[in-house]
């Protein structure tokens, strides 16, 4: 059996694949372009892919495939009408980030909350070397107890964020853009009076047609004035332009992206070039890419190997 992987950079150059070699024959290419990935699928059995297109113009010419494993939950990159035509499987992978992303929920917050970029550079550009007192009031913050965090999107992500801001003593409550039935123990509230009385605003939500542009600047003038906005969903799901006119508007206080509408960013993205840190926290994707989620992620690719050949 020959197993491709075409796009093995987008998991990290630090997890071992050594266990994909019971499988047989492995090729890893860190990168593959459109052009590249015909030539290299020609006698793959099984190809492991992020992000890459797959549909007939770029595996049509492999004859011996069986099996297209996906290293993420999305599937918006297979074509699979296609892949069903031609009787080829493929797998996804669901609930191996839910850890990470909630962790990294939390840290994105604090940040924000804590003003802990002013409060390093107070420190580290000297102004607290033979300050007036033992501590500096410049920034004020608050507990999370008793305030009240919105969840838009009450999948795993979505759960495991509401368990530890309850931890914290804070007043959850949820919105469901599709209008799903209530989940039992969560409070289920329209998305207006999550967004109007929200303390912190946290998107776990998939991009679909009830998802897409959801937070525009409407959205964030619902808002309190002191709500910290984050988004670790979908980018698409924030109008990213509106969100920049909120920051500089006021309409909230902060906000904290770890997904963009085009990832990497694009040049004429609106909020490049938004300097204010204090403000603005943008990571580039990495909530879901902690050492234990990506290695979970490529055991269960694996196991679904395993599994489908009956090994």
């Amino acid at each position: 059996m020959k197993l491709a992987f075409l796009d093995a950079k987008t998991i990290g150059d630090d997890l071992d694949l050594s266990q994909f070699d019971q499988f047989g024959e492995v090729v890893k290419y860190s990168f593959s372009t459109p052009e590249e990935v015909p030539g290299r699928v020609l006698d793959a059995d099984v190809i492991i892919v992020n992000k890459i297109l797959i549909n007939e113009a770029s595996i049509g010419t492999a004859k011996n495939l069986k099996l297209v494993c996906v290293t993420a939950t999305g599937t918006n990159n297979l074509d699979k009408e296609y892949l069903d035509k031609r009787g080829i499987a493929w797998r996804n992978v669901a609930g191996y980030s839910t850890e990470s992303v909630a962790q990294h929920t939390f840290a994105m917050l604090f940040y924000l909350l804590e003003h802990l970029r002013y409060y390093d550079d107070y420190v580290k550009n000297d102004h607290y070397t033979n300050d007036t007192i033992f501590t500096h009031f410049e920034k004020t913050f608050y507990e999370l107890k008793g305030k009240t965090w919105g969840i838009i999107g009450l999948g795993n992500i979505g759960r495991r964020v509401a368990s530890i801001a309850n931890a914290f003593g804070a007043n959850v409550i949820y919105s469901s853009p599709s209008g799903a039935a209530p989940q039992e123990g969560f409070h289920q509230v329209s998305l207006d009076l999550l967004l109007e009385t929200a303390d912190i605003v946290s998107v776990h939500a998939p991009l679909n047609k009830y998802t897409e542009n959801l937070i525009d600047f409407s959205a964030f003038r619902k808002m309190k004035k002191s709500a910290i906005f984050l988004n670790l969903g979908r980018g698409p799901i924030v109008v990213e332009k509106d969100l920049k006119r909120a920051l500089e508007t006021d309409e909230i206080r902060a906000a904290g992206l770890d997904v963009l509408s085009e990832e990497p960013m694009c040049t004429d993205n609106p909020l490049r070039g938004f300097s204010d840190s204090n403000r603005l926290l943008i990571t580039p994707h990495i909530a879901w890419a902690s050492i234990e989620a990506r290695t979970k992620l490529m055991n269960i690719i694996a196991e679904q190997i395993k599994e489908f050949f009956s090994l």
